[in-house]
């Protein structure tokens, strides 16, 4: 026969421990914010660029934050690389974008993207993006060239998010 109270005791104590997984869930989030914004900064002091302008702090809150060096390879991609993509950060660093790429990707999207990056200047598109599973996911990307203080072209810097609309 069961007792009642340690019936109740049991009920009552387990909403606590299910908070606890939340509490420490949004904890890791707020660690991998914190670890983003000290690398992206590292970066950013570096090379003497206009933060504010950047809007980094803001932005990588909510998007996926990726800056490529002048040859397109990834120097740093923010925690949510691995929710949206499936790839931790080391798995995608010193490589392209283009590994999100295949065959459902837009060729006019990439030419259009490839003669922003040449002539650098800003570009916004939406593109059929793939995950490390296979998975195919729309990608807004909203990238732009980053500039140091003296004006010269540092870095790519890119902001990206799942197009859910689509």
């Amino acid at each position: 026969m069961k007792n009642k109270n340690s019936d109740d005791l049991v009920q009552r104590n387990s909403v606590p421990i299910l908070s606890w997984d939340f509490h420490y869930e949004y904890l890791n989030e707020l660690k991998a914010l914190s670890s983003d914004l000290e690398r992206v900064s590292k970066i950013s002091d570096e090379f003497v660029w206009d933060e504010k302008k950047l809007n980094i702090r803001e932005r990588i809150k909510q998007e996926v934050v990726l800056v490529t060096d002048l040859n397109l390879r990834i120097v740093f991609a923010s925690s949510g690389i691995k929710r949206m993509t499936g790839y931790k950060e080391e798995e995608v660093l010193g490589r392209t974008p283009k590994m999100f790429q295949g065959p459902a990707t837009s060729q006019k999207d990439l030419k259009e993207i490839r003669e922003a990056v040449k002539k650098q200047i800003p570009f916004a598109k939406t593109l059929e993006n793939y995950r490390k599973n296979g998975q195919t996911y729309k990608c807004k990307i909203e990238a732009s060239p980053v500039y140091n203080l003296k004006g010269e072209i540092s870095h790519f810097i890119a902001f990206e998010k799942q197009d859910l609309s689509a």
